[in-house]
């Protein structure tokens, strides 16, 4: 079992940054691909990035690349980051952080097999 808490949304300005944490319970922490999603209002749940377990391979979906870093920290926080720059107004939405349990996966970018969720943070971008 794995229980996530996410934190770190707000209002900002577009151009801005926000630093979301997923911060996760349980000693396996780092057998567990990560991922974020985001949901704006009206629409449905969509990709942001993932991490695989050990932190080698990340994967961001477009409308993230070059402006989203997704990070871990596998040791004592047992907390996964999503760094978020040039903030446009279309990021705006609330932001959940997921776990995998599949260790045969690296990259995982579908909803359905994240087996963990948070309670999501919300991130609001002004125009």
């Amino acid at each position: 079992q794995v229980q996530l808490v996410e934190s770190g949304g707000g209002l900002v300005q577009t151009g801005g940054s926000l630093r979301l944490s997923c911060a996760a319970s349980g000693r396996t922490f780092s057998s567990y691909n990560m991922g974020w999603f985001r949901q704006a209002p009206g629409k449905e749940r969509e990709f942001v990035a993932t991490l695989s377990s050990r932190g080698g391979t990340t994967y961001y979906a477009t409308s993230a690349k070059g402006r989203f870093t997704i990070s871990r920290d596998n040791n004592a926080k047992n907390t996964v980051y999503l760094q978020m720059n040039s903030l446009r107004p279309e990021d705006t939405g609330v932001y959940y952080c997921a776990a995998d349990g599949d260790v045969t996966r690296v990259v995982v970018t579908r909803r359905r097999d994240y087996d963990y969720w948070g309670q999501g943070t919300q991130s609001t971008v002004s125009s």
